[in-house]
């Protein structure tokens, strides 16, 4: 027998293991329940059809399967879908999903609300509340794909929060969707986007799952980072940038280089070769970003055209490779920077 309840998404495979052996079932149930849960999206033990019935009513009597409440679905008029969603606190968090035509791509959270205030981050701006768990984290992917009938073909963990800050339970979620006999998502379509923790980048350069990473940068020298990113003055950019070799160097992957351009503060010329000349060495892919306007920082803007045009030209002077995105979601507040977990 089991004491005690638990929470279905919060359980590795190893867990379900460990259950099922208590309850005198063989261990491969396990890889049973998780492919219905994670593979064909049934979140009824009852309609888990190759379970006797004593053992369903034992998982429904003992195992919650506790999922998000969707408040909220958005359609943007490109395609992209923005949820907001109810935790079982009441926390409130959002995520995307991003649709590139023949594949789609999940934005997932791992905070409700950031603690590291970039001036041109609307999830900053409201505060950080608490981490996610990992099956909080996992239940959007989950509750996504079931509401859409269908398969996402990448996770971004660049919803709300910092997920270097709470690596422990974004790690144990992506082992999750990594493995096979669970969600079987492969590790090259699993990429975190941090904001620079140095720690949490060397123990990604280590992390047995080969997932990709991003990096938001915003600007090229220390002074102008910290006053965008108050995370610099912790983790300068002589630092990062050690941490960002050592990645590459144990992985073999190639990072991102995330870049937003906001109107005459970061999108001269100047900031484009200081930029190239900060990563030399690293071959960097960079996306550039014009910068998705935010309630709370009304000062800021997105470059004109003409001064994109002009960065976009040193960069390809210099043969730096990269990629001007286009814009998604913006309409429903669902682009970069912009989520906020809020019903406004």
């Amino acid at each position: 027998m089991i004491e005690g309840t638990y929470d279905a998404l919060e359980l590795t495979l190893s867990d379900w293991e460990i259950l099922f052996e208590a309850l005198g079932e063989p261990k491969f149930r396990a890889s049973q329940v998780c492919q219905w849960i994670y593979s064909k999206k049934e979140f009824n033990y009852h309609s888990m059809s190759n379970l006797s019935k004593t053992l369903r009513e034992k998982l429904s009597n003992n195992i919650l399967m506790s999922l998000p409440i969707m408040l909220r679905q958005q359609v943007s008029k490109d395609g992209t879908k923005k949820y907001l969603w109810s935790l079982n606190d009441g926390a409130k968090i959002e995520s995307v999903i991003l649709n590139h035509g023949g594949h789609k791509t999940a934005c997932i959270s791992s905070q409700a609300g950031c603690p590291l205030g970039c001036i041109f981050c609307r999830t900053g701006a409201n505060g950080f509340k608490r981490n996610l768990t990992r099956g909080e984290i996992l239940g959007q992917f989950l509750m996504m794909e079931k509401i859409n009938g269908a398969d996402i073909n990448n996770v971004v963990f660049m919803g709300m929060g910092e997920p270097l800050l709470n690596e422990d339970n974004v790690f144990s979620a992506i082992r999750s969707l990594n493995d096979k006999r669970m969600r079987n998502l492969g590790a090259r379509h699993i990429t975190i986007s941090t904001s620079g923790i140095v720690p949490g980048i060397k123990d990604l350069a280590d992390f047995e799952i080969p997932i990709r990473l991003s990096l938001s940068l915003h600007a090229p020298n220390d002074e102008l980072r910290s006053k965008l990113m108050p995370v610099n003055k912790n983790y300068p950019l002589q630092s990062l940038l050690y941490a960002l070799r050592r990645y590459r160097e144990r992985t073999g992957e190639r990072i991102t280089i995330e870049y937003a351009l906001i109107d005459r503060v970061n999108d001269s010329p100047e900031y484009a070769y200081e930029t190239a000349a900060l990563l030399d060495g690293l071959e960097p892919y960079i996306n550039l970003i014009p910068f998705n306007p935010i309630p709370s920082r009304p000062d800021l803007q997105r470059s004109e055209q003409s001064r994109i045009k002009a960065f976009c030209n040193a960069l390809t002077e210099l043969k730096i490779e990269f990629e001007l995105r286009k814009e998604r979601g913006t309409d429903i507040m669902a682009a970069c920077g912009q989520l906020a977990g809020s019903q406004q």
